[in-house]
């Protein structure tokens, strides 16, 4: 599917860097039914992507995302009252499926939040592997207000990246938080004053990132996800048998001729398959 189709994202790419913008067309970006049948292809096309080597996820106007479209949704979820259980089980699980694929895709994948991420949109940005914000930004884990749980990843993806308690706190309560509470408990890495400091400097790290071996970063993400719920024992293990490969790797062998030659190495710019 080409960029131009897609209704709620538009994807733009810069030197190894694809930009994914939310667009709506709800309100704030409110997450509508056209979003949650494309996400999954536009995340399924990146990974096809071969010179894409670190995705950065951003709303557009002035807000991320407001979360769920309700007016949108309404019929979807009017209908859900009287479908059957399994039907309903199938239609979470094809909405999950684009968070889903954030999380295991194998380029790391920068959330940068100003104004409101509310409900899917932290749902969102918790798939991701780091997350920035400006000071405008607020957040809420808004589904227990609207008699509803959580449903599409942010209840298995939060508890790592904030802990247990904050998590429960944030679902129980459906309560707003700002930037600087989100910072000190670890959903944020940094916060910046204006959303033009903030797209900057996640522009700036995606464009770190995409500089490194594509093969060790995805080998970076690859072992971390596996070490989710793992014991340490399993995690140095498969680390290990990654490793064994990677070591014989023509950017491994690059970046020690570049070490010893005390140069910028070059590492292959595609996207590494073996993920």
């Amino acid at each position: 599917m080409e960029p131009t189709t897609y209704q709620s994202v538009s994807l733009t790419t810069d030197d190894g860097v694809l930009t994914l913008t939310l667009l709506g067309p709800g309100k704030g970006n409110a997450m509508g039914p056209e979003f949650w049948e494309e996400l999954p292809k536009a995340m399924t096309a990146i990974d096809q992507m071969d010179d894409v080597r670190c995705i950065v996820i951003r709303g557009s106007g002035d807000h991320f995302s407001y979360g769920l479209d309700l007016p949108q949704m309404m019929p979807k979820l009017s209908s859900m009252t009287g479908a059957e259980r399994s039907e309903i089980t199938a239609q979470i699980r094809q909405m999950q499926s684009g968070f889903q694929k954030i999380h295991e895709s194998p380029r790391p994948v920068v959330a940068a939040v100003h104004g409101w991420c509310i409900g899917g949109g932290i749902n969102m940005i918790a798939a991701a592997d780091i997350r920035l914000c400006s000071r405008d930004a607020r957040f809420s884990l808004r589904e227990a207000k609207l008699a509803m749980t959580a449903d599409i990843g942010g209840l298995q993806f939060l508890p790592p990246i904030i802990g247990q308690g904050f998590t429960r706190e944030m679902a129980f309560t459906g309560n707003d938080y700002d930037a600087a509470f989100a910072q000190r408990i670890g959903l944020v890495n940094h916060v910046y004053d204006t959303p033009d400091a903030l797209f900057d400097a996640a522009a700036t790290l995606a464009r770190q990132i995409a500089e490194n071996s594509s093969s060790a970063v995805t080998g970076v993400k690859q072992v971390l996800n596996h070490s989710l719920n793992k014991s340490v024992e399993d995690g140095l293990q498969y680390v290990a048998e990654l490793n064994s490969g990677q070591l014989q790797s023509d950017d491994f062998s690059e970046a020690i001729k570049a070490t010893q030659e005390k140069r910028q190495a070059r590492f292959n710019k595609k996207i590494s398959r073996g993920y």
